[in-house]
């Protein structure tokens, strides 16, 4: 666990801090007043302080001062975003398989590159997370269900192959659909929307939904695995906007280069270039993250990565008040201790 910076409910009680000084200087005072009253008795020097060390005298203080700015610090109801293992309970791999995953620009294709990769990060889960495969080409279909049967999902992802088309936006939903069936997502009103009936992201239950922040539900993630370009459908980004009021977090792997490879389909020749701009803003929409493969051995290490993200997510600000008020009381008591065993005096 590791934590960022710390931030205040209440930053205006820090001024509070400003008794740390005054208390210390109320200490000095309070010892000069003893030092010049045992001069004047000389018997009294030597009251509790056989064998007592400069050091000795100095701890009890210093732990007082150090409690007392805990205590303080308290009062001002800090915070900390901390970074615990996640609940992803539920992966969702939608793999394009478009023509233009026959490009060599990752050897040897795109999209052989694409299954090896994506049955390493298969094996490499947790038993109890609930994988499903979704195939995107002219037409968005699931493959695999969610399941926690490895061979089921490794099939699923042995079937796929390129086919026409590209409907990125249309996987997307079905993915988000597919991940959380409880949320009864009109996916064929998303995709075929009509005139007469208003767009899901604007129906009133969708509405109901934004109340859920960007990425705040850790137990889905969708992976999408392509180029980036889409020719059929809707728009990613709109999908990418539906993902992030149900607070889903996609995860985007770009395939290919900027400067993209010619490749024959049915007779066409066509020219296929990473659309990384479009892939970066689904990611950025619902506060996932955007990876770039060049070749196949960084596909391997994208996914690498990638099982570490779904492992460890990081959460809202969280009071830490507690913990503040817990050590202020834990370091005043051990001060007293250390005083009365030492001076038979808590201060």
């Amino acid at each position: 666990m590791e934590s960022t910076a710390l931030t205040f409910l209440w930053p205006r009680l820090l001024w509070l801090l400003v008794a740390l000084p005054v208390a210390a200087l109320l200490y000095w005072t309070l010892v000069r007043r003893r030092r010049l009253t045992a001069r004047q008795f000389a018997a009294l020097e030597t009251v509790g302080m056989d064998g007592t060390g400069r050091w000795r005298r100095i701890v009890p203080p210093l732990l007082w001062l150090f409690a007392l700015a805990a205590l303080l610090l308290a009062v001002a109801r800090p915070q900390a975003t901390v970074t615990l293992p996640s609940r992803v309970e539920t992966v969702i791999l939608a793999l394009d398989m478009s023509g233009s995953m026959k490009a060599t620009d990752i050897t040897p294709t795109r999209m052989v590159a694409a299954r090896e990769a994506a049955i390493a990060f298969v094996n490499e889960q947790p038993d109890n997370v609930r994988i499903g495969v979704v195939g995107i080409a002219a037409a968005a279909a699931v493959v695999q269900s969610p399941t926690t049967n490895r061979e089921d999902i490794l099939a699923a992802l042995e079937r796929l192959e390129p086919q026409r088309g590209t409907a990125l936006g249309s996987g997307l939903v079905i993915s988000l659909d597919t991940a959380m069936p409880a949320a009864r997502i009109d996916v064929d009103g998303f995709i075929n929307p009509r005139k007469d009936h208003p767009p899901p992201d604007e129906s009133p239950q969708d509405a109901e939904e934004k109340s859920m922040a960007p990425g705040e539900n850790t137990a889905i993630a969708i992976v999408l695995l392509s180029d980036g370009q889409n020719n059929v459908g809707p728009e990613p980004q709109k999908a990418a906007d539906l993902a992030a009021k149900h607070g889903v977090r996609i995860y985007t792997v770009g395939m290919g280069t900027p400067e993209g490879v010619i490749v024959k389909v049915d007779g066409w020749s066509m020219r296929t270039r990473l659309d990384e701009e479009a892939l970066q803003k689904v990611a950025s929409t619902t506060r996932g993250e955007y990876f770039r493969a060049a070749d196949a051995k960084d596909l391997k290490k994208v996914y690498r990565a990638l099982g570490t993200k779904l492992a460890f997510e990081k959460q809202r600000p969280t009071e830490v008040t507690a913990v503040f008020a817990g050590l202020g009381a834990a370091l005043a008591t051990l001060a007293a201790l250390l005083s009365l065993l030492w001076f038979n005096r808590i201060l």
